[in-house]
């Protein structure tokens, strides 16, 4: 079944099961007529008795119909949604007290300009979680307290980071938080597999789990030395851990022209959804971009097929800077 999607602010877009389109007008010279229990040539052909001339009443007529092309699901106001309510643990007054929005599938699916499956698979890479019938995001603080709980446990326990039992966690740590949150933030931060036995066991992504202590360490500063950084970031992660840079895309930036160089937090789900928008907020952020840097950043802009490549053609200016391609914007940046 098909669907139009969008509120009276937006530009409607139709949705299959899994798919989203923009609705775009197109005329047609060929006048297009509306013809109740009308039959296709085939229909007529494979009726071989009745050869006699049909008259049939016409309803209406169009000279346009709605021309369809593919395009990106519109996400970002998913996000938006609920950390309107972010989860900050069953112990939370403010979740107690308040009547804040709280959204259901069905609330999804009237609000977000996007297909069922396409807003089912965000919502997982959002990490969002259903409590009480509804779809929630934990508090960012809440979301570290139960990671730190899990790999203390690890630690205290000295598992092998690919192999942490999912029962044991349940019955060490349900004193201290709610199982369904522990088990979670386990799915949020690892794998899940059973083994020959039968028993349940996390494989964790170290990659992951790098890249939240990283930002729960630049989130409270504007800038940071980068090597100073460097050095903190590996301390704080777990034993057996390496961080490097290459995890942080899309979380933050390097600025290399400073001296000392810095780190700082640039996410790029808070950047805006309009493709102009998002390079013209990148370009005021930093002047010249390379297609390194760039890459994370506009990565999610891509249309079926296109590349970042092609992206840059459109809406930025290349130049040699030392020997180094840069990007710069293609309009002044006021």
């Amino acid at each position: 079944s098909l669907v139009i999607r969008g509120e009276k602010d937006e530009q409607a877009v139709l949705c299959s099961k899994d798919k989203t389109y923009d609705m775009k007008i197109a005329d047609t010279s060929n006048m297009l007529l509306f013809i109740p229990g009308c039959k296709t040539p085939e229909q007529l052909n494979a009726d071989q008795g009745s050869c006699n001339i049909i008259h049939s009443q016409i309803a209406g007529f169009s000279n346009n119909y709605w021309e369809l092309r593919r395009c990106r699901p519109k996400l970002k106001k998913l996000r938006k949604l609920l950390m309107e309510d972010p989860y900050e643990g069953p112990d939370s007054q403010k979740d107690q007290t308040l009547a804040f929005s709280k959204y259901t599938t069905e609330d999804l699916l009237s609000l977000i300009q996007a297909s069922e499956e396409e807003i089912l698979h965000q919502l997982q890479v959002i990490d969002a979680c259903k409590i009480e019938g509804h779809w929630r995001i934990l508090e960012f603080d809440y979301e570290m307290k139960l990671l730190n709980h899990v790999t203390q446990l690890i630690d205290s326990e000295s598992w092998s980071l690919n192999k942490v039992p999912l029962r044991t966690c349940l019955e060490e740590l349900g004193s201290l938080e709610p199982t369904e949150m522990i088990e979670h933030i386990l799915l949020s931060y690892g794998r899940k597999y059973i083994d020959d036995a039968g028993e349940v066991y996390f494989e964790m992504h170290e990659d992951k789990i790098c890249r939240a202590i990283a930002q729960m360490l630049l989130q409270n500063a504007v800038k940071f030395n980068l090597s100073e950084f460097q050095e903190v970031w590996q301390q704080s992660v777990p034993e057996g851990m390496t961080t490097r840079l290459d995890q942080l895309k899309g979380l933050a930036l390097v600025d290399k022209s400073s001296r000392p160089e810095t780190i700082f937090l640039l996410k790029v789900e808070d950047l805006p959804e309009d493709n102009q928008e998002r390079f013209n907020s990148l370009f005021s952020i930093r002047e010249k971009w390379t297609e390194v840097d760039i890459t994370p950043y506009i990565q999610d802009l891509c249309a079926e097929k296109q590349t970042v490549g092609a992206l840059l053609t459109k809406y930025a200016r290349s130049s040699m800077q030392n020997g180094v391609k840069v990007y710069n914007s293609r309009r002044p940046i006021s």
